[in-house]
């Protein structure tokens, strides 16, 4: 597919305003414009994302420089992660937004970079030597992207000085549950005030009881996944008490059963048959509280429950399409890893990592803005789903090493 010269300098125009808004995060002119030459790598079509492949396509002979902007230069990575959330609001905000919490690995052969230990990793589906970090992103019918992100730090990290000392892990720095991890996220996001109608995530996160009370005390709606075994106050056989999910959806009626979408894939609308059961709690209008039960069409002893808090005169529908968005930030990790870099790091320092991602993070927000700005949905079959971000960065690649190559170097 060509790029036509108005689309190239379109982009390059859109970009050169984020990597301003980005360089006010630096005092000296160097760092700042090695800083933006590192997200143009990240956006560029460079293979791998490591400090070589990156310092090659930007046009240095050596890593250092680049390297330099994640490990000495003084600035604040959570201030660009503010910047990063911002950005995708701007462009994705909707009062349809989401917020979906999830965590993913980094595969590593080393025990030295920060928080790296042999522990379970959903990206190899195994335990393996990795690092872990947990996500928030947030999703509209616009589009979807990263917003925030906290490294797990196990408790062997936490309690070893020396392997702290090496990887420069702060003082502060005390151990957390993933789900505290969320939690803090989920409250940067909602105290920053971005439109968000649910808060979505998968049974490691809906597990946790002190998640969901911070959510109903905010007034946070939510459909959080929860395990089998999860009990919960509700009424079975006339009797009020703490019940497994599992036993309540087996005691369901055949007539609470629906066939509803979760949303279009790639192969049309993701049908499954959907069921909920009012729970017993001391809510208050307008609120109510449902276990929601999902089950497969194919094998009906496959079954999915989740915890939802929200708006009393929430439709079954309603609940099923949410509690199918959480794809979105399977979607944003699969891009993110393969266009953008997310794991291509080879730095082991605390900061180091943060600095990274986070910089990912906005080359993701960037690709999900252009979509919006440049490239709006067609309109399309009922069940089709529109482009998603892989089709659009596969396209701004293109577009940001041709703008690339146009451009002078600085």
């Amino acid at each position: 597919m060509s790029v036509g010269s108005a689309t190239v300098l379109a982009w390059r125009e859109e970009l050169g305003a984020l990597e301003v808004r980005l360089g006010e995060l630096f005092v000296r002119a160097e760092p700042r414009r090695q800083a933006g030459l590192y997200l143009e790598g990240l956006l560029s079509a460079v293979k791998r994302k490591n400090g070589w492949q990156l310092a090659e396509q930007i046009g240095d002979a050596r890593p250092w420089r680049t390297q330099r902007v994640l490990s000495h230069v003084l600035w604040d990575q959570d201030a660009a992660r503010d910047l990063c959330r911002d950005y995708a609001v701007e462009h994705l905000g909707a009062d349809d937004g989401v917020l979906i919490v999830d965590e993913t690995g980094f595969l590593k052969k080393g025990e030295h970079s920060a928080g790296v230990a042999r522990q379970y990793s959903g990206t190899a589906g195994r335990i393996e030597n990795a690092q872990i970090g947990v996500f928030l992103a947030y999703a509209s019918g616009k589009g979807h992207a990263l917003i925030d992100r906290e490294l797990y730090l196990p408790e062997d990290w936490c309690a070893d000085a020396g392997k702290r000392a090496a990887a420069a892990i702060p003082e502060a720095v005390i151990f957390a549950t993933k789900p505290a991890l969320a939690g803090r996220m989920i409250g940067r996001a909602l105290d920053a005030g971005l439109p968000c109608a649910w808060v979505v995530g998968d049974e490691i996160y809906g597990s946790d009881r002190r998640l969901r009370l911070e959510l109903e005390r905010r007034e946070q709606p939510f459909v959080l996944a929860i395990r089998s075994n999860e009990k919960l106050w509700a009424v079975l056989g006339e009797r009020l008490g703490q019940h497994a999910a599992s036993r309540l959806a087996a005691a369901l009626p055949a007539r609470a059963w629906r066939r509803l979408s979760a949303g279009a894939g790639s192969k049309g609308e993701r049908l499954y048959d959907w069921a909920r059961l009012r729970l017993a709690r001391l809510q208050q209008p307008p609120w109510d509280h449902w276990l929601l039960v999902r089950r497969s069409r194919k094998d009906p002893k496959d079954l999915a429950y989740y915890v939802v808090f929200g708006p009393d005169r929430t439709t079954l529908t309603t609940l099923a399409q949410v509690a199918g968005r959480r794809w979105a930030i399977e979607e944003c990790f699969e891009v993110a890893k393969q266009e953008v870099g997310l794991a291509d790091y080879e730095i082991r320092s605390w900061h180091g990592w943060y600095r990274h991602i986070t910089l990912a993070m906005l080359a993701l927000a960037f690709l999900a803005s252009m979509r919006v700005k440049f490239n709006p949905a067609a309109p399309r079959k009922r069940g089709q789903r529109s482009p998603d971000l892989w089709s659009t960065s596969a396209r701004a690649r293109s577009v940001i090493s041709s703008a690339a190559s146009s451009t002078p170097p600085a």
